[in-house]
């Protein structure tokens, strides 16, 4: 067994910084070889978490990149289906401008046929309207705009639609505007 032994200084000179010469520790040549061994296993250990913390950051650069690229062209089926009906209407409009002027009945059924066909991308969009006339009036699906005094109905039936409310995959996209019955006030 190997001993390693160095000149001993006072501990109050070595805390003062008099001491040159650091001390020396006495080990058991096995101690001092599974030290080493531990000094190694560490520098791997963190050599090993720089290199995953590299990796994860280049992971996140990369998701941000494929997020934003996402976000970008996420639209781009609804976008197709849109320029199908805008191509419609400028079908439509250019029939009406060609066409004869008392000819409003083919222009009014141009414009059926593309609300239709509107609505048809919407439902495949996942956009259906929320109910609202006689319906009761839901403050997570409605927005009263009005109240109107009405003896026939119950109180806070919607009676009247005064804009349209949409729902998105079951989510309010817009509430529907509503006009809303009261009872008298007696």
């Amino acid at each position: 067994m190997e001993e390693h032994k160095g000149n001993q200084k006072n501990p109050e000179e070595i805390k003062n910084g008099q001491n040159k010469e650091e001390p020396t520790v006495i080990l058991k040549q096995a101690e001092y070889l599974g030290l080493l061994e531990e000094v190694k296993k560490g520098k791997e250990s963190w050599d090993k978490m720089l290199r995953n913390q590299a990796d994860l950051e280049n992971t996140r650069k990369r998701l941000d990149r494929e997020k934003q690229e996402f976000v970008k062209f996420a639209n781009e089926g609804l976008i197709l289906d849109l320029l199908n009906v805008l191509d419609d209407l400028e079908r439509t409009v250019d029939l009406a401008e060609t066409g004869k002027k008392e000819d409003l009945s083919a222009f009014l059924k141009g414009i059926e046929m593309i609300l239709a066909h509107l609505y048809e991308m919407l439902k495949n969009h996942g956009v259906k309207p929320i109910e609202g006339e006689g319906k009761i009036f839901d403050p997570n699906f409605h927005e009263a705009l009005m109240q109107v005094e009405n003896k026939d109905l119950p109180e806070h039936t919607i009676i009247e639609v005064l804009q349209k409310g949409y729902l998105i995959h079951g989510r309010v996209l817009r509430t529907a505007k509503v006009k809303v019955s009261k009872q008298s006030a007696k």
